[in-house]
């Protein structure tokens, strides 16, 4: 009984907000795990699976009020420099979670969504990998929101991939145009061009983010979407992650329509 009272009037909230804009696209740095971890005395990695049940709450906020791409930055390159123990339990943690995903009464199937995995994954365990590629696979179909996971991720590595793409497709370009006698060069004229650059980024499937939260207080972005964040609405929470809730969502929501005027002059700039 209270649940249902409850979703009712998460319900009546969320019709309120639709009058004003809804973000399309929001991102999660989900910061804080570990801490929440030692604060309250509990085992290694427990942090983290309280943690996927307060993003699994994010995650059904923000498809019910409509937003139609949310991105989370589940793993990062730099979080091969921890312990071997601490890697190899978030790995398992990572293939379990991935593994429930793929289940017929998961959160995607219940709301068709469509599930990405951006970033280097060559990188990953194979269990990982393997797993990833086969909920891509099996959400493809999937078409009403879409879930970016970002693992074994970084900006830097992302704009690096994109501009080593780019110089060999041109490379390929020039190459076929030089043996059939079509290329001329010249020197007013960029080669690798912005488009060129932006197509090959792991998250060129989704548009670039409205909003950005990152929990525990923290304001850095910590290498993440770097290239896409020039003008999104940025939010730092105190809370850590397993602890964030639907008052804070609503928070940021309302504070994005109120600036959400200013945002849009500022990417018509650009």
């Amino acid at each position: 009984m209270y649940d249902t009272i409850v979703n009712f009037l998460r319900k009546c909230i969320f019709y309120v907000l639709s009058v004003g804009p809804i973000p399309n696209h929001i991102a999660f740095i989900m910061d804080g795990n570990r801490r929440y971890t030692k604060r309250w005395n509990l085992m290694q990695g427990a942090g983290h699976k309280v943690g996927y049940s307060a993003l699994m709450s994010m995650l059904k906020y923000c498809y019910e009020l409509g937003v139609r791409y949310v991105t989370i930055y589940a793993f990062s390159i730099d979080n091969f420099k921890r312990t071997p123990e601490e890697v190899q339990s978030l790995m398992d943690l990572m293939l379990d979670k991935i593994e429930e995903l793929l289940k017929e009464e998961s959160i995607v199937n219940r709301y068709g969504i469509r599930v990405y995995f951006s970033g280097n994954l060559k990188l990953l365990s194979e269990p990982v990998r393997l797993a990833a590629e086969r909920a891509m696979l099996a959400t493809a179909k999937n078409s009403k929101a879409v879930l970016s996971i970002c693992v074994a991720y970084t900006s830097t590595n992302e704009i690096l991939h994109a501009v080593q793409e780019s110089c060999e497709e041109k490379w390929d370009e020039i190459t076929l145009l030089n043996s059939s006698g079509g290329y001329e060069p010249d020197e007013n004229v960029n080669l690798i061009k912005l488009t060129d650059i932006e197509k090959h980024m792991y998250m060129a499937f989704a548009p670039d983010p409205d909003i950005i939260i990152r929990t525990s207080g923290e304001t850095r972005l910590s290498n993440f979407l770097l290239w896409q964040s020039a003008n999104c609405y940025l939010y730092s929470p105190s809370v850590l992650w397993p602890e964030i809730g639907f008052r804070q969502f609503l928070w940021v929501i309302l504070n994005f329509q109120r600036i959400q005027v200013y945002l849009d002059k500022k990417r018509k700039q650009v």
